[in-house]
């Protein structure tokens, strides 16, 4: 058995609930010392308060991941209390889901995508990348999509937000020359990371699914009213059709988790049961 998430420094945006928050507990639960970064102040004292609560290592700042020298803050701050930073994981994000055709109510949201997803993104790499380098190593993780994939209709500016996070991370791990470990992580649609209430059109979930919509209409349906047949929401069963964040939260873990001179390139992570998902 090996250890290598007990003792390092993790800094995780978009950590005041969440899929972010799930992350920071679960590393502070492993023995890291997590900084929070989130926009609201009251969900990062929150959360930071449960952890340390819980016996974890926490601290927090708000941190509009837009502005690069929030993220430089949060960096900084990481720095001061512990010394340096190992692990920079960016997280936050929106899923603002919409039809070319629904321009006039996606417009804004879909700029504010562009804002969290790409430079919130771009910034938390940028805040990371001198101190790593500095310091001889560093990871950053990027929570990605499978939408970033493909086009798909639909997804157009999420999409390529998403397309967009997966270059950047494989230019910086080239450029880094292997000081600077680079992690992608593509989750499939999970419900319980919260992104589903920045949908704008709920049709537009049409375009990742294609030819198994009304299939998988049907699961969701089932799901939302509770008639679902128990063992589909049984991990242990093939069919589990429902992913539960925390397998996602563990490939993240699993990718921290390893000796610095092994790095984990990309990880897609989907329920067995959501083969109707592209």
């Amino acid at each position: 058995m090996h250890d290598n998430v007990s003792g390092k420094t993790i800094v995780v945006t978009g950590a005041g609930g969440g899929f972010g928050r799930l992350v920071a507990q679960k590393a502070a639960a492993r023995g890291a010392r997590v900084m929070l970064g989130d926009i609201n102040a009251q969900a990062v004292d929150s959360t930071v308060a449960e952890i340390r609560a819980a016996g974890g290592v926490a601290a927090g700042a708000v941190a509009e991941v837009s502005d690069l020298a929030a993220l430089q803050f949060l960096v900084a701050k990481a720095l001061e209390a512990h010394g340096g930073i190992d692990v920079m994981v960016n997280n936050a994000g929106t899923m603002p889901l919409a039809m070319f055709a629904d321009h006039k109510a996606a417009y804004p949201a879909w700029q504010k995508c562009i804002d969290i997803n790409f430079k919130g993104v771009l910034n938390g790499m940028i805040a990371a990348y001198d101190p790593m380098i500095a310091a001889g190593r560093g990871q950053i993780i990027n929570i990605s999509s499978i939408y970033g994939n493909f086009p798909v209709i639909g997804a157009a500016v999420y999409g390529a937000t998403k397309a967009a996070v997966n270059v950047l991370s494989e230019s910086l791990r080239l450029e880094a020359r292997g000081k600077i470990k680079v992690t992608t992580i593509k989750p499939t649609g999970v419900a319980g990371t919260g992104l589903g209430g920045t949908v704008i059109n709920p049709a537009a979930i049409s375009g990742i699914l294609g030819l198994n919509m009304a299939e998988a209409g049907n699961v969701f349906a089932e799901i939302g009213a509770g008639t679902i047949d128990p063992s589909r929401l049984d991990p242990g069963n093939i069919e589990y059709a429902d992913l539960n964040p925390g397998f996602i939260a563990d490939a993240v873990l699993y990718a921290i988790d390893q000796p610095w001179g092994v790095s984990i390139g990309d990880i897609t992570v989907r329920a067995a049961g959501d083969y109707y998902v592209l």
